[in-house]
């Protein structure tokens, strides 16, 4: 015995897909701005133009590789669901992070064009840092 599904019409199945595709655009707004909850609005305050310039470059580098990774994902069976659960979390993370840092880069008045071009990196200041902080420990 086989059992027929009634036919839906052509006008309900595109009505039924712009809902799902405006319901979904909802959610990445509320996604977007529920990412932010999750990043410490202070996290960057004390950071220099030079700590920023470093920060704002790795959020790119991760951005960037979160995308393309999030891209070969799709490529695969259930691509975009696999795709979201992988990486979406950590992308809208990221982006959160990054737009933070923009935003104190902004209010720092940073400009990369007064940075000097060979000013060491945050890792390498933070590295620096320490290894004074020891040497003078060891020295009392």
């Amino acid at each position: 015995m086989i059992v027929r599904l009634p036919t839906v019409n052509r006008f309900a199945r595109i009505a039924a897909v712009a809902v799902a595709c405006a319901f979904a655009a909802g959610c990445a707004s509320i996604a977007d701005n529920a990412a932010t909850a999750f990043v410490d609005p202070a996290k960057y305050d004390l950071y220099s133009c030079v700590q920023l310039r470093a920060v704002r470059q790795a959020n790119t580098k991760r951005i960037d590789e979160l995308q393309m990774l999030m891209a070969k994902a799709r490529t695969g069976a259930g691509g975009p669901v696999i795709s979201e659960v992988a990486y979406g979390n950590d992308l809208l993370a990221t982006k959160a992070q990054a737009k933070l840092a923009d935003d104190v880069w902004m209010r720092h008045r940073c400009d990369s064009e007064t940075l000097p071009p060979d000013a060491p990196d945050a890792a390498a200041t933070a590295r620096d840092l320490n290894k004074l902080g020891k040497r003078r420990a060891g020295n009392q």
